[in-house]
C-alpha cells in the first residue's frame, strides 16, 4: 500500500469534508433558529411525517439524494433527533444518496437513470417506512447513549460561537472516521484477489466488493465484462439493483453512528432489504424477457 499517497487522500477528504460540513452545519443551525426551515419544510413534510421524520430533516434529504452522506449529516446535526431517527434517516439516506453521480455509473453497466432513480427513491421511503414502523427499543445508540437535545441561545453571537464550534466538532469526527476508513479501504484495494477482480468476476464477489467498498468500486470492476458481454444481463440486473440499495454499508452507517443511530439495525435493514427486494425484481425481470 502507497501509503504517501492513501495520506494524500486523506487530506484531500478532509479538506473536502471541512468545505461542505462546516457552512452546512452553520447554515442549517441558523435556519433552524429562526425557524426558517418551515417555509420550505412543507414542500417535503408529507414524505417525511410517513417515515416518522420531522419536516425540518427536508434540507438532510435533499441534500443526501443530490449531494451525498455528508451534507445530510450537516444538516442533520443540529436537529433533535432520537436514536430511532438517526436509524431512519441512516437507511434512507444510506440507500437513497449521490443520485445524479452513481446513477451515472449504473448506466455505464447497463442500467438507466429511470430505473435507477425511481428504484432507489421509492426503496428508500419504503424501507424507511418499514423502520420507522419498528419499536424505538429495538434500537440502541451504538456509541452514546446519550439524549440528543437542541441547544438553546440567547443571541445571534452566541447562536455564531455554539454553531461554530459545533460544526469543527462535527467535521472533527467525521475526518478522524474517513481518514481511519480510508487507510482500511486502501489496504483492501491493494489485496491480491482485488487487483485481480477483473479476471474473476462472479456475482457474489461483484456484490461483496460493492457492498464494503461502495457503488463506484463494485460497479466499476463490472464495466469491462459488460462491455464484453462476458457476464449476462441478469447478473447485470440483479447486482446493479442490489448494490443501489446496499452499498459502501460500513462508512455510510458510521457517520450516523456519531449521533447514536444503530449501527447493527441500520445494516441489518439495509441488507434484507436489499436481497429481499433484489430477488423480487430479478423474478419480474425473468418473466417480462421470457414473455
Amino acid at each position: 500500500m502507497n501509503y504517501k499517497s492513501t495520506l494524500k487522500n486523506s487530506l484531500n477528504s478532509g479538506w473536502m469534508i471541512i468545505k461542505l460540513i462546516i457552512p452546512i452545519y452553520i447554515i442549517a443551525d441558523i435556519l433552524y433558529y429562526y425557524n426558517t426551515l418551515s417555509y420550505v419544510a412543507f414542500l417535503v413534510e408529507p414524505f417525511t411525517s410517513i417515515i416518522g421524520l420531522p419536516a425540518e430533516t427536508s434540507l438532510a434529504i435533499i441534500s443526501g439524494m443530490f449531494l451525498n452522506v455528508y451534507g445530510a449529516v450537516a444538516f442533520a446535526a443540529p436537529l433533535e433527533l432520537t436514536i430511532h431517527q438517526w436509524s431512519i434517516l441512516a437507511v434512507f439516506v444510506g440507500i437513497c444518496h449521490s443520485l445524479p453521480v452513481e446513477s451515472v455509473i449504473m448506466k455505464k453497466i447497463g442500467l438507466g437513470n429511470i430505473y435507477s432513480y425511481s428504484l432507489r427513491i421509492i426503496a428508500g421511503f419504503v424501507v424507511a417506512y418499514i423502520t420507522y414502523l419498528m419499536p424505538a427499543s429495538w434500537f440502541e445508540a451504538t456509541l452514546s447513549d446519550a439524549v440528543f437535545e437542541k441547544t438553546t441561545y440567547t443571541s445571534f453571537y452566541e447562536l455564531i460561537r455554539g454553531s461554530i464550534y459545533g460544526a469543527i466538532e462535527l467535521a472533527i469526527k467525521v475526518i478522524l472516521l474517513i481518514t481511519i476508513l480510508i487507510f482500511i479501504m486502501e489496504f483492501i484495494k491493494t489485496r491480491k484477489f482485488i487487483i485481480q477482480s477483473q479476471k474473476n468476476v462472479s456475482k457474489g464477489f461483484s456484490i461483496t466488493v460493492g457492498v464494503i467498498l461502495g457503488i463506484t468500486y463494485g460497479a466499476g470492476i463490472l464495466i469491462k465484462e459488460v462491455q464484453s458481454g462476458n457476464i449476462s444481463k441478469e447478473d447485470i440486473f440483479y447486482i446493479g439493483t442490489f448494490l443501489m440499495i446496499c452499498h459502501a454499508i460500513i462508512e455510510d452507517t458510521l457517520l450516523f453512528i456519531i449521533f447514536g443511530a444503530d449501527f447493527t439495525m441500520v445494516v441489518g435493514i439495509r441488507t434484507i432489504a436489499a436481497i429481499i427486494i433484489s430477488y423480487i425484481l430479478l423474478k419480474i425481470y425473468q418473466k417480462r424477457n421470457i414473455a
